[in-house]
């Protein structure tokens, strides 16, 4: 019979992993299509934490109208990211700019530089100190199930962090965007050759992702009652980690990462101090890029 306490941590730690696997996703989608990571979305997921609060401030509208305002958000804030930061280097169509490595490391520096830019506004603007959500907006209503104890909100992570996975694999696998977004992730010369509009396309694979990324941080938010100027630097980390173990562009292995890394940590804060269970990742890191190049999870789907 397995213990009680064990069991919550282990559900903690599906509702951890379950926002980096979120996070991840805006990461795997961009490299598939560009071949270049985008740094910049962390702030994405700490701009969704702060469109929740300040739509609960200045409107205190319904739970599901804060939602559509983070939704809004994200997707801005993707569309306004791939033209400061992408689109500018993609200037020539041809076979050899759109692979070349000076264009993604170019693209890399860009988007880092653009959430430095964006961090640093959120810290000046809010003096760097941490802002809370309104208690009647708070998740943290305890849930009994048997005898694990919950909050509300990380059944809520949980809860609809599944449902955008669905909703993803639907988006991707059943709609002419999600079609052609494949298409462009698995060969941009041959789709812009078939006609696909590879820009239009590329600006609805950062829209997906960075709505995925606000989401994540408006979930965080709600379930644990704060926002921060630098809450995205550590789920950036983490997600970029989950995103390697996946093998870079595998979407169902970087989910799987990010749980494993949620799961692992919730678990190694009962072994050793809270400080230490940030090197989980690391550790995860280093084994993967030394005995699995190509990833943990690196399935072909």
């Amino acid at each position: 019979m397995l213990d009680v306490y064990f069991v919550q941590q282990l559900v903690i730690g599906l509702s951890v992993g379950m926002t980096y696997a979120l996070v991840a996703i805006g990461f795997t989608l961009v490299y598939r299509v560009l071949t270049a990571v985008n740094f910049a979305h962390g702030e994405i997921y700490t701009l969704g934490a702060f469109a929740a609060l300040i739509a609960i401030l200045s409107l205190k509208p319904p739970l599901w109208a804060v939602v559509l305002c983070v939704i809004a958000a994200g997707a801005v804030s993707g569309f306004a990211l791939e033209r400061i930061a992408f689109r500018p280097f993609r200037r020539f169509t041809d076979e050899a700019s759109l692979k070349s490595r000076a264009v993604r490391e170019a693209t890399l520096l860009s988007s880092l530089a653009i959430g430095i830019v964006i961090r640093e506004v959120i810290d000046r603007f809010y003096h760097g100190q941490y802002q809370t959500i309104p208690e009647a907006y708070m998740l943290d209503k305890p849930l009994r199930l048997g005898g694990v104890v919950l909050s509300s909100g990380e059944a809520t992570i949980i809860a609809a962090s599944v449902v955008l996975l669905i909703a993803l694999q639907y988006l991707l696998f059943k709609t002419r965007t999600g079609i052609a977004i494949r298409a462009v992730a698995n060969n941009l010369i041959g789709a812009q050759l078939s006609g696909i509009n590879i820009n239009r396309i590329i600006v609805a694979t950062f829209v997906v992702g960075s709505i995925l990324g606000a989401i994540a941080g408006m979930l965080v938010a709600l379930a644990y009652g704060s926002v921060y100027s630098y809450m995205g630097l550590n789920a950036v980390i983490k997600a970029f980690v989950a995103m390697v173990m996946g093998g870079l562009t595998n979407i169902p292995g970087a989910v799987a990462a990010g749980l494993l890394l949620g799961v692992t940590e919730s678990i190694a804060g009962e072994v050793v101090t809270s400080a230490w269970t940030d090197m989980v990742a690391y550790v995860f890191l280093l084994v993967t890029l030394v005995f699995f190049p190509k990833g943990i999870f690196a399935w072909k789907l």
